[in-house]
């Protein structure tokens, strides 16, 4: 019995840490908790009386069970990647700064890992996710990689290095400056409430491009171009009673509300000072389970 209680705190403490993988890996939150779940039954099972380094040890089980449920996924064709069948996939948004602060939420999310980053990583293929993601954002030798995904370490380390050119081409480097990308979207939404086309001008970059996930009930939307993407604000506006700024997955995005639910999520990319990206969640059973309460 003692040696089971020091078990489960040794798991306890790497709990987070187990999040934040699989998060990154399946973009969904409620996959993620499962996923760190089923880490736990395996541990429970399993003998780890010669393992010396525990963290290592679950790092590569909670990839391990992330992998399988990202092969399903495939083999069910479920999940579109983005623009696939003219269907856009967003994934889950982590939201802080409406009403009490989850900490293991802000901890998920503590590398800004933003939306835009992880719509690229739904374009990867499994084994390459799982060597970048592993890798690049958990430091884990390409050698352990190569015993969960079977392959060799010269094949992982050429799998992270194509995900890695691939993540780099999609998700150009974005402004860092957390006050100048408020101040952008605070911009962004006045213009947006006062229906002020020219004030939406001048803060879209001119080949903005904007995704919406309107789920399985509402036709998902692809628009480019300034002006495309300001008449779509303008018009999206008048049905917001309510909007809030927020922070999506730690950077400025806006919650909107209607009649006390929420009915849109919507994360940016500033880049130059301008919104060179737009990520619209509209989808009404996953703002549902978000739980956000105007």
């Amino acid at each position: 019995m003692r040696e089971e209680k020091v078990l489960a705190e040794r798991f306890e403490a790497e709990r987070v840490r187990l999040r934040s993988v699989a998060y990154r890996m399946l973009g969904t939150i409620s996959e993620a908790e499962d996923a760190v779940q089923e880490t736990w039954l395996k541990l429970s099972r399993s003998d780890v009386g010669e393992v010396r380094n525990l963290a290592a040890w679950l790092t590569t089980v909670v990839g391990r069970v992330c992998l399988d449920i990202l092969r399903s996924r495939a083999a069910r064709r479920e999940d579109p990647l983005p623009e696939q069948d003219g269907r856009v996939r967003l994934p889950d948004p982590v939201i802080s700064g409406l009403g009490a602060v989850d900490p293991e939420q802000e901890i998920m999310v503590a590398d800004s890992v933003g939306i835009a980053l992880m719509v690229v990583l739904e374009t990867l293929s499994p084994a390459e996710r799982l060597a970048f993601v592993l890798h690049d954002m958990f430091d884990v030798p390409f050698e352990d990689i190569a015993s969960v995904l079977g392959r060799t370490p010269a094949a992982t380390r050429q799998l992270a290095s194509r995900a890695r050119r691939r993540v780099q081409g999609a998700a150009p480097a974005a402004d860092t400056d957390t006050v100048r990308k408020r101040e952008v979207v605070d911009a962004f939404l006045n213009a947006s409430r006062g229906g002020d086309f020219e004030a939406l001008m001048a803060i879209l970059d001119p080949d903005v491009v904007a995704c919406s996930d309107g789920g399985g009930q509402v036709a998902s939307l692809l628009r480019r171009g300034a002006a495309d993407v300001a008449s779509q604000a303008v018009e999206f506006a008048r049905f917001a009673q309510d909007a809030r700024v927020v922070l999506v997955n730690g950077s400025p995005g806006v919650v909107s509300f209607a009649g006390g639910r929420a009915i849109s999520v919507l994360s940016f990319t500033v880049r130059g000072g301008r919104i060179a990206a737009m990520d619209v969640l509209t989808d009404p059973e996953r703002l549902q389970a978000l739980g956000l309460v105007a």
